[in-house]
């Protein structure tokens, strides 16, 4: 029966509509096909393919192999450019999530999934450190994610500005009064809404917008990604790609992106940050463009115990 369900935290409105998931072509889980590794320069022995990098761990000279996690400038920015016009100033880096070509986040073992992740974190305290307003960190995977090279990596964009949707959020929070990251971790067991348990759960949203949708959060009140310390990012880390992993078992490495969700600098309110992991296994089409109205073809309930139930390596 379909239902319609608001997300207090994204503020979406969505259309439950599982009787949809039987129509032809709803529901599209296939791997997309993926670059070569010979042909990639992201894999090593390519450095030279990419700009210099401005960070790397591991081992090895700059610019060289022996890299766990490189950082490069975006070779093709959409902020940042020499000759940015104002409101478009900024950086855009790319950071290589590890030396395999095959490996996305949810493949990676735990100790590289959080060395990856405290890159990213860095990356992001590096440029509000340096002034920027806001610094967007998101992992595009696959071709219909965003993905033009199928190396896994992030990309970390920082801006001039704060963006409007980060404004929306931050008074959607403030006028609730509370910590609505907190309280949806809190009543997803409850719901039947959780993937993973711990001190960082992941879960379905309530009102998800996508089928398959999940978040993950610390159960700490931290308002920024930038400020959390080394062990909040280990059990976040390993729940998103404990979360991730069993995603990839369910659906095959489906395409998909993966936002990090935080507070600029300034008073934090009751922002909580957190990760989001969106797959992009079903289409939006004209009824959501024209209404801003998602739907959804698979409840998120339902989606939340096939995650549980699934085997994982």
């Amino acid at each position: 029966m379909p239902e319609l369900r608001k997300d207090p935290l994204s503020g979406r409105w969505v259309l439950l509509a599982p009787g949809r998931a039987a129509r032809p072509g709803a529901f599209s889980t296939a791997t997309d096909e993926r670059d070569a590794a010979t042909d990639c320069p992201f894999c090593p022995g390519s450095e030279h393919e990419t700009p210099p990098e401005v960070a790397r761990t591991g081992d090895g000279a700059p610019n060289t192999p022996g890299w766990r996690v490189r950082v490069v400038p975006n070779l093709y920015p959409f902020v940042g450019d020499a000759d940015a016009a104002p409101g478009a100033t900024g950086a855009h880096e790319v950071v290589i999530l590890s030396p395999a070509h095959d490996r996305p986040l949810a493949r990676l073992a735990d100790e590289e999934a959080v060395e990856a992740v405290t890159v990213l974190r860095d990356r992001v305290r590096h440029h509000l450190g340096a002034g920027r307003a806001y610094v967007q960190a998101v992992v595009n995977h696959g071709p219909t994610a965003g993905a033009s090279i199928a190396h896994p990596h992030a990309q970390v964009i920082a801006l001039d500005f704060v963006p409007p949707a980060v404004t929306a959020a931050l008074e959607r929070v403030q006028a609730a009064g509370d910590d609505l990251v907190a309280a949806a971790a809190a009543t997803a067991p409850g719901a039947g809404l959780a993937v993973v348990e711990g001190p960082a759960p992941a879960w379905c949203p309530e009102a998800a917008s996508a089928p398959y949708e999940m978040r993950v959060a610390h159960r700490s009140t931290r308002a920024r990604f930038d400020e959390a310390t080394d062990p909040e990012i280990v059990v976040v880390t390993r729940a998103t790609r404990e979360a991730m992993a069993r995603l990839d078992a369910l659906l095959g490495d489906p395409s998909y992106n993966l936002v990090v969700h935080t507070a600029p600098p300034g008073p934090p309110g009751f922002f909580h940050w957190y990760v989001e992991v969106a797959p992009r296994v079903a289409m939006e089409a004209g009824f959501e463009l024209g209404t801003g109205i998602h739907v959804n073809v698979v409840a998120p309930e339902d989606a939340a115990a096939q995650l549980r139930a699934v085997a994982v390596p």
